[in-house]
């Protein structure tokens, strides 16, 4: 399993809101994950989802979401891969690096 971790400028309700937006899932999610290959995401508790595929080979991800005392938000991603993929820390980064850009776009008026 990888995890990676990101601080967000974003309030953690906007941050989860675009992560789990179907029409932005696909800009950041990793590809055996985005929703021709996997399912769509499943709200696990307060800000947290997780998506999984089905069949071979199998591959999850879970998102976290929580506030940070300056109004933004702290992410978690979590990615498992079964074969293990050895590339997926550095493959958790990149996701989060990407929901980032896309947290940005969501907050740019127009």
């Amino acid at each position: 399993m990888a995890r990676a971790e990101r601080g967000m400028d974003a309030p953690p309700e906007v941050v989860f809101n675009t992560a789990t937006d179907p029409d932005r899932v696909d800009a950041w999610l990793p590809a055996p994950l985005r929703r021709d290959g996997g399912a769509p995401a499943r709200v696990t508790d307060t800000l947290g989802a997780h998506w999984e595929t089905t069949g071979s080979p199998t591959w999850s991800a879970r998102l976290h979401v929580r506030p940070t005392d300056a109004g933004g938000a702290e992410v978690r991603l979590e990615l498992e891969a079964d074969p293990p993929d050895h590339g997926l820390d550095q493959l958790a980064d990149e996701s989060l690096v990407n929901l980032a850009r896309e947290v940005e776009e969501n907050l740019t008026p127009g």
